[in-house]
Order: C-alpha cells, then structure tokens, then sequence
C-alpha cells in the first residue's frame, strides 16, 4: 500500500475509534431510555455481547498461542478481566447517577492514577512536571465535584465517585495488561480478558439481582452497538494505529472521547454542566494530556539507551502503550 493510502487509512481507522468511543456514553443513555432501568444489565449485555462476537476469530487464530501460556499470564489476565468488569459496571452506573460530561472525563484520568501506581507498586520516578499534572488533575476533580454538587441533584457525587473508581479499577487492569502484553498477542489476550469481564459483570448482576432479560429490542440492540462500536471497533482501531503512531499520540486522541461524547449529550440530551464543573473538566483533561505525553517522553529517552532487537523494542512500544489511556 502507498505510504499517502495508509496515512489516510490511519486517519480514518483512528477517527472511527474516536467516534465511536464518544459514542458509548450515548448509548448507554439511550439504552436508559429504552426501558433499561439498570446499569448492571447493560454492562453484562455489552461485555457478553463482545465475548461472543470476538469467539470465533479467537478460536480459530489464538489457540495454539493458548497451549503455549505459562499459568501465570492465565491467571493474570483472569484477575485483568475481572478488574475490566468491574470497571465496566462502575462506569456504566455512573452514567446513570451523573452527566456523560463529569463521568467520561473523570473515567479518562487512568493515565494520572497509572503514574501514582508506577510511583507507589513500582518505584517508577516521576518527573517535578508529572507531580504538578497529577496536583492540577486532584484540583480539577475537586472543580468538577463541587460544581456538580452545586446543582443540589441527588446522587451527583455518587456518580462521580462511581466514575473515578471505573478510573481506579481500569488502571489496575492496564497496569496487569503491561505485564502480560509483553508475552501474549493482542487477540490471544483481549478474548480471555473480556470472557473474565463478562463473566465478573454477570456474577455482579447475579449477585445484585439485577434483571436481565424483559426488555424491548432497542434496549438489546443498543447494548449490541455497544459492543460492536466502542469495545471491538474502537479498540481495534486504537490499537491497529499502535502499528504506526506514536503511543503518546494514541493516549492524547484517547481525549477527545469526553470532548465528543460531552457535546454530543448537548446536542442530543440538553446536558449543560455548571461552569465550575467545565473548568474542572477542562484542568482535568489538560493535567491527564500533560502526564501522557511526559511519561511516554520519558519511557521514549529511556528506550533509546536500551540494547534488544528492533522486534523486541517494537514489543515493548505495544505493551507500554496499553497504559496510554483507557478509552471506553
């Protein structure tokens, strides 16, 4: 392929992943409408969706990569899964509590929480720039808190509350998929991961009795978009461009999922956010974009002192790159 056909062909396939990430918020919004009353039914529907539809091009193209996995990755990625699921619930509910503005901007911070980890679990260096992103990023959720609670709307908090730990619980399991990324190909593991994903999110609805079944077929088909558009497109995409760009470029585009998904809940559901809460949400996505391109500036001066073959190095790139952000 010309080098001018696959650079138009990344621009789409990114824009595509954009798209349809921005567009995930406003599903489960339209699911709610569509007589889905709960969160939890439209996490297991989406992630079980997703499993199903991956199952075949996973079974014929990644077994033999199976037979060859230490017990170690399987039990890891099981415990990534679960961290997904639970990430999907969280997220999914908080939509129900809070603006699609608060909520996708709060869930896009993984990148800030990832650098406190790698501090804290991995004695990684933080740079004096890194801290004083992380510093504005806890000053902007404080902004988009108070401007919400200002609103006087109940379970506001609790929505963003439910949006950060989506955030907390999806570095977690970006921070396990560093790990075993290195070893395993992206097929060989994001099957398992959301198998494990969907399963925690059944076990959840199970547990919490939510209803599943009942619903009109929009709600079904909606949950379907979900899983087509943001979890198999979207990430597809996202990591098809890994071939080609930059991670830190791919973690910044990650970005514009709250930008387009918060106006498009404008256009499509009047949602305005108090000016407290924009500015908030403004700090909060410049703070998370600061620390992308900083860690990835260094993770990139690193490994250029680094001996390993040109695969090797490649590899390494991918791997790192899972932790650029955690699109939904």
């Amino acid at each position: 392929m010309p080098a001018a056909s696959r650079k138009a062909t990344l621009y789409v396939v990114v824009g595509l992943g954009v798209v349809s990430f921005a567009l995930s918020p406003i599903l489960v919004r339209w699911a709610e409408a569509a007589g889905g009353t709960s969160g939890l039914a439209v996490a297991v529907w989406r992630t079980g969706l997703a499993t199903l539809l991956l199952a075949p091009a996973a079974l014929a193209r990644a077994r033999e990569q199976w037979r060859e996995w230490p017990a170690r990755d399987a039990w890891l990625t099981a415990a990534a899964g679960g961290l997904l699921g639970l990430h999907f619930v969280c997220w999914i509910e908080s939509l129900y509590h809070t603006s699609v503005a608060s909520s996708t901007v709060l869930v896009t911070t993984s990148p800030v929480i990832l650098a406190v980890l790698g501090y804290v679990l991995l004695g990684e260096r933080l740079r004096a720039g890194v801290v004083a992103a992380i510093v504005c990023a806890v000053a902007g959720a404080a902004l988009i808190a108070y401007g919400d609670a200002a609103r006087a709307v109940v379970g506001t908090l609790f929505g963003n509350a439910l949006a950060f730990g989506a955030a907390l619980l999806a570095s977690g399991y970006l921070l396990i998929g560093r790990v075993v990324r290195q070893r395993a190909g992206w097929l060989a593991y994001v099957f398992p991961l959301y198998a494990a994903s969907a399963v925690t999110t059944l076990a959840v609805a199970l547990g919490q009795g939510a209803p599943l079944l009942g619903y009109d077929w929009p709600f079904y088909a909606f949950c379907l978009a979900m899983a087509v558009g943001p979890q198999l497109i979207g990430h597809g995409a996202f990591n098809y461009a890994l071939q080609s760009v930059p991670a830190a470029l791919v973690g910044m585009l990650a970005l514009l999922e709250p930008v387009g998904a918060s106006l498009l809940a404008f256009a499509l559901f009047g949602e305005v956010p108090p000016l407290p809460a924009v500015v908030g949400m403004l700090v909060v996505l410049a703070a998370t974009g600061a620390v992308v391109l900083l860690r990835r500036g260094d993770e990139d001066g690193g490994r250029r002192h680094e001996s390993g073959s040109p695969s090797e190095r490649s590899g390494e790139r991918a791997a790192a790159s899972k932790v650029a952000g955690a699109p939904e």
